[in-house]
């Protein structure tokens, strides 16, 4: 891969980058339906991960998820703390292509589970 002053030419491989990691993809996806408080999505990451995730791994992919601008940290400022986080314009123009994740994998890795378990049908 070329690259220029220490940055990517391949927009795959920038993509990739920006949302690597195990739950990204996972919180911009809990996030489509408006803001979230920090510990409703650590609640909803727990469902999917058998022994629930750190807080440190959760700030840290919030803070990366921020730091690329798909995602925006509100602090409202109150007692107690109240601090949400929900989608920027650009982390909602992700949303196509996230849906279009989970029809594929509805399609194809339901199917292939099936295939997997001797049933045969999804």
């Amino acid at each position: 891969m070329e690259r220029m002053n220490g940055s990517c030419k391949c927009p795959v491989d920038a993509f990739q980058r920006m949302i690597s990691g195990k739950y990204k993809l996972r919180l911009l996806w809990d996030l489509r339906e408006g803001p979230l408080r920090y510990g409703e999505l650590k609640r909803k990451l727990g469902q999917i991960a058998p022994n629930g995730i750190t807080a440190r791994s959760l700030s840290r992919e919030l803070k990366a998820l921020g730091a690329s601008d798909l995602i925006v940290r509100r602090d409202h400022r109150t007692v107690p703390p109240r601090v949400e986080y929900e989608l920027t314009a650009r982390g909602l123009s992700m949303m196509p292509l996230i849906e279009h994740m989970q029809d594929w994998g509805l399609e194809h890795l339901v199917t292939a589970s099936a295939i997997l378990s001797g049933s045969g049908r999804g």
